[in-house]
């Protein structure tokens, strides 16, 4: 049964990057750190519920900045997490030649202005696509990562560096007390326990809010958005391949290491409904509302849309499909970016709240974690 305790940081989340900051304090620091995780193991909801992409700036013509964030970030993290990385599939984009907010000389000046490897595609990969759709197809260097070999080296580096992690444990409030002493309550099936610290991280990712408004705090201004990564069997000719079709009439087929078969996304038919998080008596539960809503798949729109573009996909033959609530900044919409959310002293001292759109963001957040605290030391 887990005890009321004291420890030097409280990181609320046991998702990677929560796992990670973790990690990095108790390296660097030396602090004594516990991670709170709802579900019953690490790496459960976000982090494992997506297309797995490690980006390398192809995905953000629209913005420079975080299409060079992903370039520093991509030999950094494939080097720390190399025995989780899928590279043996080939990848290529492929650049619309109507709708598209780009155009393949566009794009592929992007690509070298940022420093990113792309050349033409060979023929027979060319041959797969509907040309009158199509104006270019381009061999890139992007990979995926395997979310459940991350799980495990996240476990086994969290036990290797004695880090407590309290499972099926959700944070409920936080609150000031004792000066600048912050206490965080938490429910478990044993019971509710009062964990207290200086610093707190709320790195739960679509329910920021739901910690911060339960706790009478002001909340974050967040878009969410229900969505449906289809899974399915690739028909032969996609096999040992990964396609990204874009900027405009955009889908995406990556292999999924977990369940060895290929993810499919499409910017129409992924996001079934989205909300807003307009002010603090308004802030939906996300679980919650996943959890109550029924799922209909939009596989057959999404198929049928794809195929246009590359005749093949109507042989995909589906699976299964992940129901997942994404979140990101409204401001990200403008341009498609990925702009890490990180605010220090939400509502109460020393509670920070952080998010991150792409896996690779761990690195950005974690540099603001360093600089916060050498202010601190100075």
């Amino acid at each position: 049964m887990y005890a009321d305790a004291s420890y030097d940081t409280i990181v609320v989340g046991g998702g990677f990057f929560g796992c990670c900051l973790a990690l990095h304090i108790k390296r660097t620091r030396g602090q004594r750190v516990v991670v709170l995780e709802r579900e019953a193991d690490l790496l459960q909801r976000a982090s494992y519920s997506n297309q797995a992409r490690v980006h390398n700036g192809y995905h953000y013509p629209r913005s420079l900045l975080t299409a060079l964030r992903c370039r520093v970030n991509f030999p950094r993290f494939v080097e720390d997490y190399g025995d989780c990385i899928d590279h043996s599939f080939d990848k290529y984009y492929a650049i619309g030649g109507i709708f598209s907010k780009v155009t393949a000389a566009q794009y592929r000046q992007f690509c070298e202005r940022i420093g990113a490897p792309i050349a033409v595609a060979p023929k027979a990969i060319r041959r797969l696509f509907n040309h009158d759709l199509i104006e270019e197809v381009f061999t890139v260097k992007e990979y995926a990562f395997d979310a459940v070999k991350l799980k495990e080296q996240m476990r086994s580096e969290l036990i290797e560096h004695n880090i407590e992690v309290r499972f099926n444990t959700e944070a409920e409030t936080v609150r000031q007390v004792e000066g600048s002493l912050l206490e965080v309550t938490c429910a478990s099936p044993e019971g509710k326990t009062q964990l207290s610290a200086p610093f707190v991280l709320n790195c739960t990712y679509s329910r920021i809010n739901k910690l911060l408004t339960a706790s009478g705090l002001p909340h974050v201004f967040l878009k969410h958005e229900l969505t449906e990564m289809a899974l399915v069997e690739a028909p032969d000719e996609l096999q040992g391949l990964g396609i990204t079709v874009m900027c405009g009439p955009f889908f995406s087929a990556m292999p999924f290491p977990p369940r060895k078969l290929h993810t499919l996304s499409h910017v129409r038919y992924t996001p079934h409904c989205e909300w807003k998080d307009m002010s603090d008596d308004r802030c939906i539960d996300p679980y919650a509302y996943l959890a109550s809503v029924p799922k209909k798949s939009h596989y057959l729109h999404m198929i049928k849309d794809v195929a246009r573009y590359m005749p093949c996909m109507s042989r995909c033959h589906y699976v299964d499909s992940i129901w997942e609530v994404k979140t990101v900044l409204p401001k990200s919409e403008v341009d498609d970016s990925r702009p890490v959310f990180y605010r220090t002293d939400c509502g109460l001292q020393n509670l920070t709240c952080l998010m991150g759109g792409k896996i690779d963001n761990i690195y950005d957040i974690i540099e603001f974690i360093d600089a916060d605290m050498e202010k601190l030391r100075s």
